[in-house]
């Protein structure tokens, strides 16, 4: 499994890379590049905004509540024996009042971190499949997974700046820029961030699963959480309202019904296939990984 998660790093450094490459490239487009590190800057700011209150918002996207051991004893327990075996701080533990089933982790960093479980997902699941998906979160702040998805998020946003202000300012028109091409960088370049920022969340998903599975020495527990949430996340969805799509991409299962096309631009890599690669590594170590 070593090797699987360098290339997933390698992949995801790659991905970064593309993104520049796009960044660069319609910002030159733009008045010459003259605006680059004014939507630069923007980038970072709204990088540093998501970053630090990616808690918070989240949270409130979910309308969740902390809750405390006497509420949820088996949340408790499991977290705290994860985290202990992590060698990392205890988060804070939060339920969210929806029956469609789900979880997340969020959090600038393990000290500041909050894990986040739906009424529908701890109905769902019995303790060993909890166990699984508690550890596939906590692994996500461990991995530092929430400042990769910002950094992802505020690139795809400068693109898109990029691309509006070349839209409708025609920026570099006067200085001989083929008007065909400026109209088809403005229209493929936030496609070609939304794909990437995409790629980069499906990316660390399987990182999250692997190194979670590793955590609880139970790959097969969590293989069959994701079976469950599959179908309970198409017989409960979420709204797909702004706000909870803005956190989607948190969560362990794709909140929303989807087929078609929407499958295309899901947040995260099919169920099928996080399975299969949980029951293959299970299958290897014997059904047991240590973390």
């Amino acid at each position: 499994m070593t090797g699987r998660r360098h290339f997933n790093g390698l992949k995801t450094a790659g991905l970064f890379g593309l993104m520049w490459a796009v960044v660069l490239g319609i910002g030159a487009l733009v008045d010459g590049g003259s605006f680059l590190w004014v939507f630069a800057g923007m980038g970072v700011l709204g990088t540093a905004y998501g970053y630090w209150n990616s808690d918070k918002i989240a949270i409130r996207a979910m309308h969740a509540r902390p809750v405390s051991e006497i509420e949820q004893p088996a949340m408790y327990r499991i977290v705290r024996e994860l985290s202990t075996t992590a060698r990392q701080p205890m988060p804070r533990l939060y339920v969210s009042p929806t029956q469609a089933p789900n979880a997340f982790a969020t959090g600038r960093n393990p000290r500041n971190a909050a894990v986040c479980c739906t009424e529908g997902i701890l109905d769902l699941l019995d303790e060993r499949e909890l166990r699984g998906v508690l550890g596939h979160e906590l692994m996500h702040v461990y991995n530092r997974d929430i400042l990769t998805s910002s950094v992802a998020a505020a690139f795809a946003g400068i693109i898109t700046a990029f691309a509006q202000f070349l839209m409708f300012f025609g920026g570099g028109r006067e200085r001989g820029g083929n008007p065909l091409a400026m109209i088809a960088m403005a229209l493929l370049a936030p496609m070609a961030a939304m794909v990437i920022q995409l790629a980069i969340s499906r990316t660390r998903e399987f990182d999250a699963d692997e190194d979670g599975a590793r955590l609880t020495g139970d790959p097969h527990a969590l293989a069959s959480a994701l079976a469950k949430l599959e179908r309970g996340t198409q017989r409960a969805p979420l709204p797909a309202n702004r706000d909870l799509v803005d956190v989607s991409h948190l969560m362990i299962a794709n909140p929303f019904r989807g087929a078609g096309m929407a499958k295309l631009f899901a947040t995260h890599p099919p169920m099928a296939e996080r399975i299969r690669r949980l029951e293959a590594m299970g299958g290897s170590q014997g059904g047991t990984v240590r973390y």
